[in-house]
């Protein structure tokens, strides 16, 4: 009976939560509590945000005046960096000015009005400042044909036909989102047409990972291979994009042997694989095929973002247990420690991870679309209100790009794995605690001492790079830390040409200071670039002297011609 009342508790928070987009209502009302209820109690907060009003009131309208006697006054207040709403020259001007320098006025106060409210949570005050940034978004004049000058000069160049075709790309999105259907443009990218190309052949299966091992591009190779490990939730071949910027054939074609997992898009009937039997049937079951590709050999392995947080895992399991197998293992955008996972902290807590885990109990699965929609919250105003504006009320498409249609290639997470992770990683920190347990013990992080190479991205809102450096406090080993431009998914894909890239670079040895992120950041040497270029320098610095002649596919004794080319099965799995 205990069971049925548990059941008709989950029945009832995943039906609430599909009016709220699976947010939790009850962790804001805490949050929003929590901040009322201690300014209610502060008389002299409350007085100094009145005053400020006033004067924030006061100082504007003596600005719109000035403006009005003479166009050249400076503005009131500037957009924050990064802010491209205002970009346009035409916000300079009457009355476009106005509206700007009031919303931005606006959201100054209500900055102050969240912050230094004394005994308020640090987890709440961040959510009642982000909530109150999200609601004023909503009402930026940017948002709005009449008050923004960029739509106003499209619609009178175009005589308004621009919301004409605004509305049938309008149309089109919902249609496409109704049927299930990827987003305009992704067709142009095909897997394994257009995408995912690199030669190659699947020479190992099972029921969560398809191991990709690609074509030798020179006639003698590095003696030990790369294994790369992506992340779960979403397709592998990020890092096999396009021939201008696939990671995987720049190494290839610097006579490195690479094998990359390919994970299944899992169903409902998985709901029971837990985060273990992804390190099992995942990292550990690709080296054991490695292994017998090439015995005795030792593997360069290198995780991406969750991958990278799982191969952390592995590691630190295999060096419990003594098996020394990874010559190097390289982290691309991947937390270790949760204390400080940036902004998306502000959607994993207790009751939102309640809510997660009735969404998935009733599923047997978690649609990474719904993931995707936290992390496009985060970035509300370049991936929701600047599409607004320009495909709908601008009336253009935005190109899509190899990168876009990879990211809208989502895959789903099985209930008992994410909820899993959510707790022992996100909310107890435990393999950062040394709490984390693999077959009965307890791993730690500090047993690897296989050398470590760390890659953070300077605007990352998933993996926040300050967390991600946090690897030299938990690794007692040599750690080369690397920060490059970019965000979570540009920064990585940043291949040897692209414009504009930099990157700092320093390593770290045990018997070294340990410097705090910001004291690394003021003296890493800083370098013109492609990170790209370093790390296949690292690898290249800590494999053996001598070069060898290619492994052959799958092992001496296998059978090629039965072999299923790259990109395999899993990756075309809807």
């Amino acid at each position: 009976m205990e069971a049925g009342f548990a059941s008709l508790d989950r029945f009832a928070a995943a039906t609430g939560a599909r009016l709220t987009g699976g947010l939790s209502v009850v962790a804001s009302m805490l949050a929003m509590a929590d901040w009322s209820m201690h300014l209610a109690t502060m008389p002299g907060k409350r007085t100094e945000l009145g005053l400020e009003a006033w004067r924030t009131a006061v100082r504007y309208w003596e600005n719109v005046a000035s403006t009005i006697m003479d166009a050249d006054t400076p503005p009131m207040v500037e957009p924050e960096p990064g802010d491209n709403r205002f970009r346009d020259p035409a916000w300079n001007g009457m009355p476009y000015r106005f509206l700007r320098d009031g919303f931005l006025a606006t959201e100054g106060w209500w900055r102050s009005a969240t912050c230094g409210v004394r005994g308020v949570s640090p987890i709440h005050k961040e959510m009642v400042s982000f909530s109150a940034r999200q609601w004023l978004d909503v009402f930026s004049p940017s948002n709005f044909p009449l008050s923004n000058p960029e739509v106003t000069r499209k619609a009178r160049e175009t005589g308004g036909y621009n919301f004409v075709t605004g509305l049938l790309n309008w149309i089109d999105d919902v249609g496409r989102l109704a049927g299930h259907r990827p987003p305009a443009g992704t067709e142009d990218f095909v897997v394994g047409k257009d995408v995912a190309v690199t030669p190659g052949k699947v020479v190992y299966r099972n029921h969560l990972i398809e191991l990709i091992q690609y074509a030798p591009a020179t006639e003698k190779v590095a003696a030990e291979p790369v294994l790369i490990v992506p992340a779960w939730i979403m397709k592998y071949y990020i890092l096999d994009l396009s021939p201008e910027n696939w990671l995987v054939k720049y190494l290839v074609d610097r006579g490195h042997t690479v094998f990359c997992i390919s994970w299944r898009n899992v169903t409902a009937q998985d709901r029971n694989v837990s985060l273990d039997d992804y390190r099992r049937l995942g990292p550990m079951a690709a080296l054991d095929a490695i292994s017998e590709i090439m015995p005795g050999t030792k593997i360069h392995a290198a995780g991406y973002c969750l991958g990278g947080t799982l191969l952390s895992l592995t590691a630190a399991a295999m060096a419990e247990f003594g098996d020394d197998r990874l010559k190097t293992m390289t982290l691309f955008a991947a937390q270790t420690d949760f204390t400080e996972p940036g902004e998306l902290e502000l959607f994993i807590n207790d009751s939102q991870v309640a809510l997660l885990e009735a969404m998935m109990w009733q599923r047997g699965l978690l649609d990474a679309s719904q993931m995707a929609g936290a992390f496009q919250i985060l970035r509300s105003n370049d991936l929701i209100w600047s599409r607004l504006v320009h495909e709908y009320m601008m009336g253009e498409r935005s190109p899509m790009i190899d990168l876009m249609a990879w990211n809208a290639d989502t895959t789903r997470m099985p209930y008992r794995m994410h909820s899993e992770y959510l707790r022992s990683m996100f909310l107890r920190n435990d393999l950062a605690s040394g709490r984390y347990v693999v077959d009965g013990h307890p791993v730690t992080l500090n047993n690897i001492r296989t050398p470590v190479f760390s890659v953070g991205t300077e605007r990352d809102h998933v993996a926040p790079w300050r967390s991600v450096y946090k690897i030299h406090y938990l690794a007692n080993t040599e750690v080369t830390f690397l920060l490059a431009s970019g965000g979570h998914n540009a920064g990585i894909v940043s291949e040897p040409g692209h414009p504009h890239r930099h990157y700092r670079i320093a390593t770290y040895h045990p018997h070294d200071v340990c410097f705090s992120a910001d004291e690394w950041a003021g003296q890493a040497e800083r370098r013109e670039g492609s990170w790209w270029v370093a790390w296949e320098q690292w690898l290249a610095d800590h494999s053996g002297p001598e070069q060898v002649a290619p492994p052959p596919m799958g092992g001496p004794e296998a059978d090629t011609g039965r072999m299923m080319d790259a990109p395999g099965s899993y990756v075309l799995q809807s």
